[in-house]
């Protein structure tokens, strides 16, 4: 089969990377337009980009998805299936274009965790298992029939980024597990609602922005240990901290944390430290103890490294 690959970030390399290597017939990739970014505004490719143009396999990075010279390309593609990981809402013009439809993976077990965060919320939100979900397209996005559906568990010493390595090795698999059960006419299209279980709430993964970052001083310990792994290491939870007196508060980014749960008499917030060895937040339920941080226009750094250089 022809088949078309639209993607941006390093979690869409590793599909694309393998359906390459395994000499699936990739004609064409659509990725994001350049960009500039950084303090210099240096213009970066995306991931796909930078691996697509090693394999010389040909690229288009259209700004509107809609626009008739993008359209009149990816048709000249002749694409028999399109595969999206990690890429724009695409609309229907495009994903209904190839005679195989479209497909898409989604980094959780949906109809659980559909939107732009699934492997962050379902860590901030204390899940213990997490997986991958190959779907086509429809109209709402992320409301696809399913086609394949896998499981891994999310251990307590995973962060979004461990997920995240996980489920991009997982899901790249399962995306040629996928073109395969396709190009075979064997691939099932099942209604997600037959993977609700009865009365199961339905959770989203909205778009994570810096106001979503902050912590929350009211949450539980294990609430809070969650949110920090959640978004470990990017974005990154942060914390508001007085270290003086009449001083602006400085902003510290929250990487790792250890959690006790003890009965205590400190204000939910209150910032706790030796000033030498370690430094804890107080919650209602107990502390969470901060072990590695970034303070403003600093590297990243262990929480003794931070409290040594604070004057």
């Amino acid at each position: 089969m022809r088949i078309v690959f639209m993607g941006t970030p390093d979690f869409a390399v590793e599909s694309l990377k393998q359906l390459v290597e395994s000499q699936y017939n990739v004609v064409g990739v659509v990725t994001m337009p350049d960009k500039p970014s950084g303090r210099g505004q240096k213009v970066r490719f995306s991931p796909v980009k930078e691996y697509a143009s090693t394999k010389n396999i040909p690229l288009l990075q259209p700004e509107n998805l809609k626009d008739e010279q993008f359209l009149s390309e990816l048709k000249l593609w002749n694409a028999d299936l399109q595969i999206v990981v990690a890429f724009r809402m695409l609309p229907q013009v495009v994903w209904a274009m190839p005679s195989y439809g479209t497909f898409n993976l989604h980094a959780s077990l949906l109809p659980q965790y559909r939107g732009a965060a699934p492997i962050n919320w379902a860590i901030i939100n204390g899940e213990k298992q997490t997986g991958c979900t190959t779907f086509f397209l429809t109209h709402e996005i992320d409301t696809g029939n399913i086609i394949l559906q896998e499981k891994t568990p999310i251990l307590q010493s995973d962060n979004a980024g461990t997920i995240h390595d996980k489920l991009m090795k997982m899901g790249a698999k399962m995306v040629c597990q996928t073109v395969d059960l396709i190009e075979q006419n064997k691939a099932k299209s099942i209604e997600q609602k037959y993977f609700l279980q009865t009365n199961e709430d339905l959770k989203s993964a909205p778009k994570i922005f810096r106001q979503t970052c902050l912590l929350n001083t009211n949450l539980s310990v294990n609430e809070a240990f969650d949110f920090v792994r959640g978004l470990s290491p990017y974005p990154a939870a942060c914390v508001k901290i007085s270290v003086k007196d009449n001083v602006e508060p400085i902003i510290l980014k929250i990487f790792e944390t250890e959690k006790i749960i003890e009965n205590h008499n400190f204000e939910n917030g209150t910032f706790i430290t030796d000033n030498k060895t370690f430094a804890k937040i107080a919650f209602y339920d107990g502390f969470l103890f901060l072990e590695s941080i970034q303070a403003p226009d600093k590297r990243r750094m262990s929480i003794q490294e931070w409290l040594r250089g604070l004057r």
